[in-house]
This record gives C-alpha cells, structure tokens and sequence, in this order.
C-alpha cells in the first residue's frame, strides 16, 4: 500500500461509536492472521464512559466467562471495509467484527447482531435493501480552545429548502462530498432543513451490511472533516439552542429476493393494486406489531424522545398510511417505477445504524412469518386511532422488555445486555439537576 503508512482498525460499540486502534501498515499481516486485541471493558460503558456491568466478576458481569476479569475481545478485520481517509495525510481505516480468543461470536457485537439478521433473511430467499435520509445540525465552532464546546448557528431557521442558505453552507458542504465520495458513499441530495443550521442528506439504497458500514463512516467522516475546518457537525437529535428543530432518520427499506425471484422488489403491489404485496403488508404489519419495542433500538438516547410532538411530521402513534408524513410507516414509490418500498420514520440520526436496521428487519420478518395482516391506513394519523408511541426512552425499554418475540430475533443475552446500559443511562439522567428544574425552582422557592 504505497503512501499508507498506517491504518485505523476499529470496531463499532454498542452506541454506533467507533473504537480503534492505529497499526502501522507493517502490522496489517498480523492483524488478519491473528486479529487486534482490545479490551472487554469497552462492551460495558454507557454513554459517558463510565463501566455498567462488573468486568471483574467469573462472567465479566455479562454472562460470559470469556469476559472475565476485563480479558481482551479481538477485532477481526473486514478487508471489504477498508477505506483511504484523506482529510488525514491518506490514513488507511477498516471496520472490524468482534470475537472471543476462542474464537466465538462476541453476542454484544452490533454489527454481528445485524448480519445474523441478513442471514435470517437470506435463507428465506430475501435480501434486506435500505435507503437513508439523515438530518444533521452544522455549526461554526466559536471557541476551539479546550473546554465546553461553544457554536454559533448559522442561520436561523424556519426556511425549508431555501436557497440563498444552501448557498451559504455549500463550500463546506462541497468540501465533504468530495470527501465522501473518495470513500465511496455518494450523496444523492443535500438539503436545507426546516430548523437553525439544520441539513439533511440522502444517499442511494443499498443491499445488506453496506448501508449500515456507510452510515458508521459518513457519520465519523463528517464530523471529523468539520472539525478540522472550524465546524461542528452533530447527529444529536434536539440540540439545546434557540429554536433548535429536532433531526430525524428515516429509514427506507423493502426486500428483494433470490433465487427465481432473484433482483425482484418483492414489496410490489399485484397489477391493479396500488399499496404493498402481500408479503410487503405483512413485512409492515410486523413494523407496527414490534413497533414500539423496536423505537428503543431506532431511538436510543433519552434526547431523541423530545422529537415526537404532534403535527411535527414526527410521528406519536403506531401507525402506517400511503404517503404521509405523520405515520410511522409511509408507503412510497409506485408500481409503474418499480420502486415501491415503506420508509421508517421513527429513527433518530445518532442511532447505531446495525441495531436500528436489525430490529427491523426481524420486526418486518416476523410479521411475514406469521402472515400478519396489515390494518387500514391512518389518513389522520394524529387523530386515528392507535398505540401511542413510547414518549420516553424509559417506556420503550420497557416495551422491549415486554416484547419476547423481536427479544429472541435480537438475541436475548444481547437484549438483557442492552436494557442494563440503557437503564445505567437513565439513571444518570435522572440523578443529574437540568437547567430547567435551576430555572424553574431556584428562585421560585
């Protein structure tokens, strides 16, 4: 590899971060012949780096004895991942999958539980294919000192697709699709969103793990790109500044089959029909079925919450309809283009793309392994009828919980896993003074 002098081999954790290590290009034999170690430690950290589960005890605190005393876990490169990233003097990087020194599945791994769900797919002759649309806040970083994090906005708001604010932020976004696509993810739109310094892009669907490694590269790229540019790019969903409009991820997805039905749509409508397949109705009635278990997977942070408010086009109930934005599941596309597929609008853009992608695709195939039936459509989905959606993450984890079945097609130890982070979290939180109880109360009483 002439010009590489080193390669970042990392793995993604349980919150969609990527953890690496920097091998000098001499030691990329080793690490495919023999791995990477790292530590297991890094499995059982919340949000704030702080260790959930006790690493030390015989299972590591997770029930696994290859964890125990915080042993080390190995990175099993992904050649396929690998990628030239040239905003850092033409540093090498590659995804990896985790494994024990057995050489055992690691069950915490995201990116594992995600391909175990392809695989389902895969043996019923069916390939899972996504589309993404990300909304994102771009800042201009006022203080690059250490320290808090201070931004200014860079308008304000209120201007969906305007123009002259497009223009404004084009050099910078130039400058990143450029760069993205050298690592091979073309954006297909860049767009000016509703809120203060708000965009959203999209990118072309893909088939399988691809999309998901995309999302996990675009995410690290970009913010990366802006910091070394005076930006700063989040993907948390409702930043705290004036005015601030919550940012979503909208899931497009449909299945495409094998076999004899190798590279057909299989969510088309017979001729004659407008809506889904009988086999896309019951891929989205087993959305709706799992639906609010699967939000804590889709929106798993205690912010990502504050974005579903009525007339929002943030959906608040569990509900499908033909292109409308205030269901959780839209119906797009048209028989006549070929291209009819569901989009997923619960999604929060700082999900970790393996498990949002994961649950639903063993919520949809359980809805078709059942043969469920797909109700009417919400034409008012703000009004109709139906499940309100999880309005903490509190109550989504709790409707995992209650959910054995999607529990099982996620793995079980993984979900216990994941339920015991999550519930570390919203500890914390509800441990922590906010501003708004120092606002509300410190003078008042």
């Amino acid at each position: 590899m002439t010009g590489i002098r080193s390669v970042r081999i990392g793995f993604v954790d349980q919150h969609g971060l990527v953890r690496s290590k920097t091998l000098s290009s001499a030691g990329l034999a080793s690490a495919f012949a023999n791995g990477i170690t790292a530590a297991s430690t890094l499995l059982s950290k919340d949000t704030s780096g702080h260790t959930v589960f006790s690493a030390f005890d015989a299972d590591g605190g997770l029930g696994a004895a290859e964890m125990a005393g915080a042993a080390d876990i190995i990175m099993i490169p992904d050649p396929t991942t690998f990628r030239v990233l040239d905003w850092a003097d033409d540093e090498g990087w590659m995804l990896s999958d985790l494994k024990f020194k057995n050489g055992a599945e690691v069950p915490f791994c995201s990116r594992t539980v995600f391909a175990n769900a392809l695989q389902r797919a895969e043996s019923l002759g069916m390939l899972f294919m996504t589309g993404l649309e990300i909304e994102f806040h771009l800042f201009k970083r006022s203080d690059i000192t250490a320290g808090p994090l201070t931004v200014n906005q860079l308008n304000v708001g209120n201007q969906l697709l305007l123009e002259s604010w497009a223009d404004e932020v084009q050099p910078f976004m130039r400058r990143v699709q450029d760069h993205l696509a050298r690592l091979e993810i073309r954006l297909s739109t860049i767009e000016v969103e509703y809120g203060p310094s708000q965009l959203e892009i999209t990118l072309s669907p893909g088939i399988g793990i691809g999309p998901a490694d995309s999302v996990i590269l675009l995410r690290t790229a970009m913010k990366q790109v802006a910091r070394r540019h005076g930006y700063h790019v989040t993907f948390m969903c409702r930043p705290q500044l004036p005015n601030s409009v919550s940012s979503g991820w909208h899931l497009h997805q449909c299945l495409i089959g094998t076999g004899k039905k190798s590279g057909q749509n299989l969510f088309l409508p017979p001729d004659g029909e407008t809506t889904l397949s009988e086999t896309g109705k019951s891929f989205t009635a087993g959305l709706l079925r799992h639906g609010r278990a699967a939000s804590a997977f889709a929106v798993p942070t205690i912010n990502g919450y504050k974005r579903f408010q009525p007339y929002s086009m943030a959906p608040d109930r569990v509900a499908w309809a033909s292109d409308n934005r205030g269901a959780i599941v839209r119906v797009v596309g048209s028989p006549e283009s070929g291209n009819t597929h569901i989009e997923n609008r619960i999604g929060e853009p700082a999900a970790n793309p393996y498990l949002y992608m994961a649950s639903q695709l063993h919520a949809g195939l359980q809805g078709i392994n059942e043969r469920l039936l797909l109700g009417p459509s919400a034409d008012n989905p703000y009004t109709d009828e139906a499940q309100k959606f999880p309005a903490t993450l509190s109550e989504a984890i709790r409707a995992l919980e209650a959910d054995t079945t999607l529990t099982r097609a996620m793995g079980e130890d993984f979900v216990r896993y994941y339920i015991g982070l999550k519930r570390a979290e919203i500890v914390r939180f509800n441990h922590t003074v906010t501003d708004w109880e120092q606002n509300e109360y410190f003078d008042l009483f």
